[in-house]
């Protein structure tokens, strides 16, 4: 007997210090000295050096990104990047800071908020939707964690929420980068109503501005470069299996990839090694490695010591401005140590560049992969099972889908629709892995003894590597001066005074490690990304401190 009385003690004096625990949880108690982190820049590790030393707790975290969402999402400049919050992240945010508290963190991203890209599937028990930011997946149940989201969270992350998106992933039709039908029109955080670039739009601006500590994004062609050019932050596209699609809605199995968008090649490292790495629902996968880098390791500042840069001419961007920039960043490199082979031209460029093999694979593959995802959810509220379904549930809903004058398009569905895996389809394949890894990104490598591939971000970057399935990384370069005149908004702005461009390293398959470090060393020596700030009603006021007041 009196050893069940000693037991229950120690069960109720286990379930008073969780009950004080929690109670503890959302109000850190931080010293009024000590300075915590502005949430516009603040890096991975400095949360995670404020959350070990007890200055602020994740639900801080948590409250403070979801302000700061509030303020410029759905009002002040309307920026429409995040589509739904987690209503089940204060809880995973509180259930970290006990697990901290107890048994220490997992590891760097223990407690950090993390915002996914809204084709990335989560579970249902979060409460939230995984919808490509279409009304026709709206209530869809999927069937487990995407793969990444589940590396994710057995990291230690926070899945924030779900970032807006270029509909489909840029894949319905004519449609302006950063619309979807949910989440409406993004727009750039650094010019009023600016494209933002897709189609991970929302993940950008959101990375961008710190409305999360960093973003999962998705890439077929140019998806998270381009909107992280824009949007003056890393983004790192790996090769297509190093990071899982599985859960993932998709265009082409052949193409697409995951990687993070984030303000600093380290953050970005950071989240790239929980992500990548083999799984057996992703056969493509079966490629990559066997044993997964820690690519936090490349981040040094001699990388570019030796190194053999080269240039292709024929790929630039064709804006004066962006390419004077680009020809300024060739002294750095070669200031860091690194040999430019300028120009350093691919063999089949011309082919590269008049090539129309990507879109017979991409509508091809679409078609059938897409089919595939929906056939695998455990619920599908809206009944569609196909393409064509989707077609016509567009048809059917078009004052919520397809919006007059710009968003009314869905000529890249019916276009994909009418294709079937035929011979010339498996030609079109063969083809664009001869392009662009053979006869592409090899051979350049080779011929001219290179370690890596540069461009402007805003110039071929993407093409080459889309194809071939190879990584690119990028950094920001520089932003368009004062004295260019913004384009009309039709409805978004093209160009304009202060939109950023990065500078992308582009190699051969499952090169990202060198990359990494290529790309460190070139931001170390820069630090370009805080030259210029989003405009000053986009930028958010909500800090750490003013939710640990209340």
């Amino acid at each position: 007997m009196q050893r069940d009385i000693s037991r229950r003690r120690v069960w109720v004096l286990w379930a008073v210090f969780v009950f004080l625990t929690f109670l503890c949880a959302g109000s850190s108690g931080s010293p009024h000295h000590v300075q915590l982190p502005d949430l516009y820049e603040a890096s991975i590790a400095e949360l995670q050096d404020g959350l070990e030393n007890g200055h602020f707790t994740s639900v801080d975290l948590v409250k403070a990104y979801f302000a700061r969402i509030e303020e410029v999402n759905l009002q002040g400049p309307t920026l429409r990047a995040v589509i739904e919050l987690n209503p089940s992240a204060l809880q995973q945010a509180a259930e970290l800071d006990l697990e901290r508290r107890t048994l220490g963190p997992r590891g760097p991203l223990h407690g950090i908020p993390i915002l996914l890209k809204d084709n990335i599937a989560t579970r249902a028990s979060d409460g939230m939707n995984t919808t490509a930011g279409s009304f026709a997946l709206l209530g869809s149940i999927p069937p487990r964690d995407a793969t990444v989201a589940a590396k994710l969270r057995a990291a230690g992350a926070v899945l924030l929420g779900k970032a807006n998106l270029s509909e489909w992933a840029n894949f319905r039709g004519n449609v302006p980068s950063g619309f979807s039908g949910r989440g409406g029109q993004a727009t750039s955080p650094y010019f009023p109503l600016a494209n933002p670039s897709g189609s991970s739009s929302g993940s950008g601006i959101s990375s961008a501005i710190g409305l999360a500590a960093a973003a999962l994004g998705s890439e077929t062609d140019g998806s998270i470069i381009s909107p992280s050019s824009r949007q003056n932050l890393v983004g790192i596209k790996p090769t297509v299996g190093l990071t899982s699609r599985a859960g993932v809605i998709p265009i082409s199995e052949n193409q697409d990839t995951v990687g993070p968008m984030a303000r600093s090649v380290a953050d970005a490292a950071i989240i790239l090694t929980a992500i990548a790495g083999r799984d057996p629902l992703d056969n493509f996968t079966l490629a990559a490695p066997a044993h997964v880098p820690d690519f936090s390791k490349a981040l040094k500042k001699n990388a570019l010591h030796g190194v053999r840069l080269g240039v292709p001419r024929l790929f630039l961007s064709g804006n004066p401005n962006i390419d004077s920039a680009f020809n300024a960043s060739l002294l750095t490199l070669a200031k860091l140590g690194a040999t430019i082979v300028d120009p350093a031209e691919f063999p089949d460029a011309n082919e590269l560049l008049a090539s129309d093999n990507e879109t017979i694979v991409l509508n091809t593959d679409f078609k059938v992969n897409v089919e595939e995802y929906i056939s695998g959810l455990t619920k599908v509220p809206t009944g569609v099972k196909t393409l064509a379904d989707l077609i016509a549930f567009n048809i059917a809903h078009a004052s919520q889908e397809l919006i007059p004058p710009f968003w009314a398009d869905q000529s890249q569905f019916i276009a994909a629709e009418n294709t079937t895996r035929d011979a010339a389809y498996f030609a079109a394949l063969a083809a664009d892995h001869d392009l662009g890894r053979t006869r592409g990104i090899d051979a350049t490598l080779a011929k001219f003894k290179l370690d890596a591939i540069i461009l402007p971000t805003d110039g071929f970057a993407s093409g080459p590597a889309a194809v071939a399935g190879y990584p690119v990384v990028t950094v920001p370069l520089g932003f368009q001066p004062d004295t260019v005149v913004a384009t009309p908004a039709r409805p978004t702005i093209n160009r304009a005074p202060g939109l950023p461009f990065g500078l992308s390293f582009l190699g051969t398959a499952f090169s990202e490690f060198e990359l990494v470090g290529y790309a460190f060393a070139y931001e170390q020596a820069t630090h370009t990304r805080l030259k210029r700030l989003a405009f000053p009603e986009a930028i958010p006021k909500t800090q750490l401190a003013d939710i640990m007041k209340k």
